[in-house]
Order: C-alpha cells, then sequence, then structure tokens
C-alpha cells in the first residue's frame, strides 16, 4: 500500500524527516482516521507539505496504534517518544496540550527516507481536508502536467 502524508508546512517536517531527526511520523486523533489499521511495514510513505509537491518517500519499518488514550498515556507516549517524532524536551508542554485529548495515536516508524522528483496529486475523491490518503499505487493519483 503507499500512503500521502500532508504536513503543515509551518513545523518544518521534512526538513526533519530527511535530516533524520525526526524518523517517526505521528497522527493524534480523537476518532479513528486513516491510516489506522491500514499501514503496516513495507509500505510506501510520500509526504508532501501542504499546497506543495510530493517530495519525500519513505518506508514504513513498523507501526504502534494506541487507542482509548488517556492524558496521562499522552504524556507516556511524548515522553518515550518525543525526539524520534522531531518534539524537543522543552516543546513536549506545547504538544501535550495539543494531543492530550486525543483518543487514537499512530506511530509510524520511518526507514529508507530520500528526497524525490516532486509530483503533484490529485486528490479528488479523498476530501479536501484529507491529511492522510491510502491508495493500492501511488501512481493512480499522480497528476499529469
Amino acid at each position: 500500500m503507499d500512503h500521502i502524508a500532508i504536513m503543515k508546512k509551518s513545523w518544518h517536517l521534512l526538513d526533519k524527516i530527511l535530516s533524520g531527526e525526526k524518523t517517526i511520523e505521528s497522527r493524534w486523533y480523537v476518532t479513528k482516521h486513516l491510516p489506522w489499521n491500514k499501514i503496516t511495514a513495507g509500505d510506501i510513505v510520500y509526504f508532501k507539505n501542504s499546497g506543495e509537491l510530493v517530495s519525500l518517500k519513505a518506508v514504513v519499518e513498523k507501526v504502534l496504534q494506541f487507542s482509548n488514550l488517556t492524558s496521562n498515556k499522552v504524556k507516556e507516549i511524548l515522553d518515550l517518544y518525543h525526539l524520534q517524532i522531531g518534539i524537543s524536551e522543552s516543546k513536549i508542554p506545547e504538544f501535550f496540550d495539543l494531543f492530550k485529548d486525543k483518543k487514537y495515536c499512530i506511530l509510524i516508524f520511518l526507514k529508507n527516507v530520500e528526497k524525490i522528483a516532486g509530483f503533484e496529486i490529485n486528490k479528488q475523491g479523498f476530501g479536501a481536508m484529507s491529511a492522510w490518503l491510502c491508495v493500492d499505487d501511488v501512481d493512480k493519483i499522480v497528476e499529469e502536467n
């Protein structure tokens, strides 16, 4: 399965992924959303900043899913994985405030990250606000120029 992860540009996460500073992509939800139960080791994740071309690719090494989160469990996950997620220790309280009421968390461990020739995708049918897309083959949604 191929995945497209759409990132918040202002957080500069693509740079952190490419440099190896961020080795886990985390997704936090109040209700289950993609890629919950749709991503496994060996899948490919393509990354793009919102409004930009897809520009990075990584292989999924492993996936951890957490449900029925409490604020204590959120704190535990952040304490354990913050550096790999790309969050400095001083920013933990800020991200705890963002995530403390979430009920689900997916940690996607990345390997073999590489910069790729940029391409546009067609999100039609996925919803304008979708931040994660799952497709059998990314070539099916590549936008032809």
